[in-house]
């Protein structure tokens, strides 16, 4: 009913409303540019492309092969990869992929434990069990927030897996990939990093060079520190031509069939911005990450490895079991326009998800919306408002929309060119 559809809307409007007034701090999110956008509404949406570039299981794609093309080339030019498939709609996707053409029943997997902050795409209860995969998790150094490498080493060259995955969904430090390389060499065991955090950030030359580190895939979702459209992408040096075809079949027919097209294309454009924009932007977001890190430090907030800076990526882990734990406090963040998430802490069960010991941040958005270091004291004081002193969160929120009406422009991507409904002219039937 047309009144279904009305509603529909209306609550979209609200959203935009309400995120144009508040202070995005989820790690896993972030803002796609003007120009990407625009591709989301073209005919490319409703249209299918099975197969690859020039080898299609349907006509029509004439157009839409140049964009691929395009887009692995972009890809991996960025990233230094000889191989780059683009198909992928999400960074979970990506993942299944690989486990599709790498993975199987029996084989063996290490990997981080989802309670250390890894995805749980890696659990037995996520992607890697579905594949009939049981995951031996590395020994974790609480302290560091990162694997414990000798503890890890040992465990490798034992174990012998047949996949060793990296990847975390609270990454705050680089794995320790160099040393652990003599062991990945002696279990003759595939190398995978799943980058979707850092994604952004080793693009930018900031964070570690994964396929130059001993690792032969990698995937990502690319709308987290790269500021793309929600989409997956797998890239990989393949130590040979069977696994190069073991990688392409995961993805196709493996795990997907068309793969939305429209964002492919939004994602071709925000390769091309990161080419240019990538590395002032990875800068500056771990500029601000460190920064916010230390406003709430200096605020008496836990927040996790003050001693190294408390973090080399986009990421914040803040043990707030003290303050009431992570599900109240984001809670009230959210009254206030700051959104954020409770994550797991590497002491919480992982039966305990819903109602964990901490929260994450993420300084990418914010970055994305052009504040700097300077800004993140003001953050880090309407964070302290709601986590320390337990203040009413509609005053905390009406200085927030305050603060954050001085940053609605989208930064580090293309502005300049004809605008949306000149530069296409199918928009014209969206008038």
């Amino acid at each position: 009913m047309r009144e279904d559809a009305d509603f529909i809307y209306e609550q979209v409007e609200k959203h935009h409303e309400w995120f144009k007034k508040s202070l995005p701090m989820i790690a896993s999110e972030n803002i796609i540019s003007p120009m990407a956008r625009e591709l989301l509404i073209s005919d490319f949406h409703d249209r299918y492309a099975e197969g690859s570039p020039g080898d299609r299981y349907y006509q029509g794609n004439i157009f839409v092969d140049e964009v691929e093309l395009k887009a692995q080339e972009l890809a991996s030019d960025l990233f230094g990869a000889e191989y780059a498939d683009v198909r992928p709609i999400s960074g979970t996707n990506a993942n299944q992929a690989v486990l599709m053409g790498l993975g199987g029943p029996g084989k063996k997997i290490t990997a981080v434990d989802v309670s250390d902050g890894a995805h749980i795409s890696s659990a037995k209860f996520g992607s890697v069990g579905f594949r009939g995969m049981e995951p031996i998790t590395y020994p974790f150094n609480v302290e560091e927030m990162n694997i414990d490498v000798e503890g890890t080493k040992k465990m490798i060259k034992e174990e012998k897996p047949d996949i060793a995955l990296f990847g975390r969904s609270v990454y705050m430090f680089p794995p320790p990939l160099e040393e652990l390389r003599d062991a990945f060499e002696e279990a003759g065991c595939y190398v995978w990093y799943d980058a979707a955090h850092v994604l952004g950030l080793i693009a930018g030359g900031e964070f570690q060079d994964p396929l130059r580190e001993g690792v032969e895939v990698m995937t990502g979702s690319t709308h987290k520190t790269l500021p793309g459209p929600q989409r997956g992408i797998l890239l990989s040096n393949p130590r040979d031509e069977e696994m190069k075809q073991k990688l392409f079949y995961g993805v196709f027919p493996g795990v997907l069939s068309n793969h939305h097209l429209h964002t492919m294309a939004a994602l071709a454009v925000s390769l091309a911005e990161h080419q240019e924009f990538g590395k002032e932007y990875a800068k500056q977001i771990i500029k601000n990450a460190k920064a916010l890190g230390q406003a709430l430090h200096e605020r008496d907030i836990d927040v996790m490895c003050s001693h190294k800076g408390f973090t080399e990526s986009h990421t914040l882990a803040i043990d707030v079991q003290e303050e009431g734990g992570g599900e109240t406090l984001v809670e009230a963040m959210e009254e206030a326009n700051m959104i954020a998430n409770k994550n797991l802490m590497p002491w919480d069960d992982v039966n305990s998800a819903k109602e964990p010991s901490g929260i994450r941040l993420g300084a990418q958005e914010l970055t994305r919306l052009g504040m700097k270091e300077s800004h993140m004291d003001e953050v880090g004081e309407f964070i302290k408002r709601i986590v320390k002193d337990d203040e009413d969160p509609e005053k905390v929120k009406a200085d927030v929309i305050e603060f954050r009406n001085d940053f609605q422009e989208i930064h580090y991507c293309y502005k300049e060119g004809l605008p949306a409904h000149e530069r296409f002219s199918f928009l014209d039937k969206y008038d």
